[in-house]
């Protein structure tokens, strides 16, 4: 188990969180973004095949998950099941901070032959049903659980003896007591998750090839071929996948890693305006500025 700091943004969507123990792969991340303007973005588009529950603990966001859209604030709580895109933007100026608890399925594996776990618990973890994103808004009482997550959050900032063992076991009481306030859904509930899941995966390989190609310019065109739909079905399909539109979500993408390459290499201004496919370095200032409110020399320093 460990903690980590800091809002990153891993250049590849699919994104392979390092877990240090396979005992217990379980981690916490602390993530911080100073004085966010609003709509800034506050997590990247990615997914693993890892489970990550968003404890919000300062400021407020809207996080998108599996096209959905869900407001945060302070003590509010998003689980983003296994293999669901997500991706968080601020909704004012100010500090934001919220606490990613991030766990495999396999922390688990030592109950499967508990026939309670198998027939509450294993359903969830193996995503043949899915919790709601927001529980506590379909059912007040799930918020009386959120205590087991800070004590989560506290165990692993003190990591007292068998403190892992403690988080383990809080975590599946956790879920064991969601699965009691929702159990094993209707059937039309699961063909509906089903549709959700279908239209995540048709553009996961689209939304790998831009961040594979962020020196290219890719069309509105070239992007709705690419996942078979016709322009028109694809932005507004898109916009609700990312909560931006196609242009928009693709400018992020290079101003982010514009900013990497700014505090992480030598690169010049104009170099890296080349590599994030802005030609012209005074629309590269432009579009840097935008973003991220101070100028690509302006980070640098």
């Amino acid at each position: 188990m460990g903690v980590d700091d800091a809002v990153t943004y891993p250049k590849e969507l699919m994104e392979y969180p390092e877990l240090e123990e396979k005992t217990y792969p379980f981690r916490l991340f602390f993530n911080e973004c100073k004085d966010a303007k609003a709509e800034q973005n506050i997590l990247f588009m990615h997914w693993h095949e890892h489970f990550e529950i968003i404890v919000m603990q300062q400021g407020s966001a809207i996080f998108h998950v599996d096209s959905k859209p869900y407001y945060a604030a302070p003590g509010d709580v998003i689980i983003v099941p296994s293999g669901g895109l997500h991706v968080g933007y601020s909704l004012v100026q100010g500090d934001i901070a919220y606490v990613s608890i991030v766990f495999h399925a396999s922390l688990f594996k030592d109950r499967n032959q508990d026939s309670q776990h198998e027939q509450f618990v294993a359903p969830y973890l193996n995503n043949r049903y899915q919790f709601p994103v927001k529980p506590a808004d379909h059912h007040s009482a799930c918020s009386s659980y959120f205590h087991l997550l800070e004590s989560i959050i506290s165990e692993v900032m003190q990591q007292g003896p068998a403190f892992q063992l403690v988080v383990k076991n809080q975590l599946h009481l956790f879920f064991t007591l969601l699965a009691r306030a929702f159990p094993p859904q209707q059937m039309s509930d699961r063909h509906q998750n089903e549709r959700y899941s279908q239209s995540r995966e048709r553009f996961k390989p689209l939304l790998e090839y831009l961040e594979s190609h962020i020196d290219e310019k890719i069309s509105i065109e070239f992007a709705a071929r690419f996942v078979n739909l016709n322009p028109y079905h694809f932005c507004k399909t898109f916009k609700k996948l990312t909560g931006r539109t196609f242009i928009d979500y693709v400018n992020l993408c290079r101003v982010n890693e514009a900013e990497r390459l700014l505090l992480e290499t030598d690169y010049s201004v104009t170099e890296i305006a080349g590599k994030v496919g802005c030609d012209n370095p005074n629309y590269f200032t432009k579009l840097y500025k935008q973003y991220k409110g101070l100028t690509p020399s302006g980070a640098r320093r």
